[in-house]
């Protein structure tokens, strides 16, 4: 199980919107997606847990986290190979560690654990909790924002990861975003581009992520 929640390996810079439930990041990774011209890998957990409720009336056990990190890997893995440059990953593994120590008294499973650790992004873009709470069949704790975005922000400061707070409109966070993300690309050389693989082939590709993503073939 242990190498299925382990990234491969492939020179493209990563980035992951992190942070509290109903912070933006969702409507973020799409911009960035567009701006870049690549992929966003969605939240796998989204699919996994809606079609839970909608089948079950159940929502999140502890049972559920590893098949949901073992899907978010899968598909980031996936995805990553139709990047351009850049990945955009709508969460993480570290994500899905913080939310397991919140919701079930500390305990996070040891190859979850590993792997949120080792795994390796180049920068967390933090959103924060200055954007209106919208409520879904998955949401909850709205009185609980600030405590929940603080766990996010101790995570990422306990285990050393680089990241950058956003706060503020979409478009004061799109614009910090990309002058970080354009700073990173700068800095790496020969990145991994899936628009090279296609030249001289005659084909229609979208480098979006559709909004209908199709999770089953992942």
């Amino acid at each position: 199980m242990e190498k299925k929640l382990r990234q491969k390996p492939i020179n493209l810079v990563k980035v992951v919107l992190f942070g509290p439930e109903s912070t933006g990041k969702t409507t973020l990774s799409d911009q960035l997606a567009r701006h870049y011209n690549t992929v966003w890998a969605p939240e796998f957990a989204r699919k996994y847990l809606q079609d839970k409720w909608n089948n079950e009336r159940k929502t999140c056990e502890a049972d559920d986290l590893i098949p949901i990190a073992i899907g978010q890997m899968k598909l980031e893995n996936k995805l990553a190979k139709k990047a351009d440059k850049i990945l955009i990953c709508d969460t993480d593994l570290l994500e899905t560690k913080v939310y397991s120590e919140e919701y079930y008294g500390g305990f996070v499973d040891k190859d979850l654990d590993k792997a949120a650790k080792e795994n390796e992004y180049d920068i967390y873009l933090l959103t924060y909790i200055d954007t209106p709470w919208e409520a879904d069949d998955l949401r909850d704790k709205p009185e609980e924002r600030l405590e929940m975005f603080t766990a996010f922000e101790n995570a990422l400061k306990t285990h050393n990861k680089p990241y950058l707070l956003l706060k503020g409109d979409k478009e004061t966070r799109l614009k910090n975003a990309i002058a970080t993300i354009d700073k990173l690309i700068a800095e790496k050389d020969n990145l991994y581009s899936f628009s090279d693989t296609l030249e001289g082939i005659d084909m229609p590709f979208s480098h979006e992520t559709p909004t209908n993503f199709n999770y089953e073939n992942y």
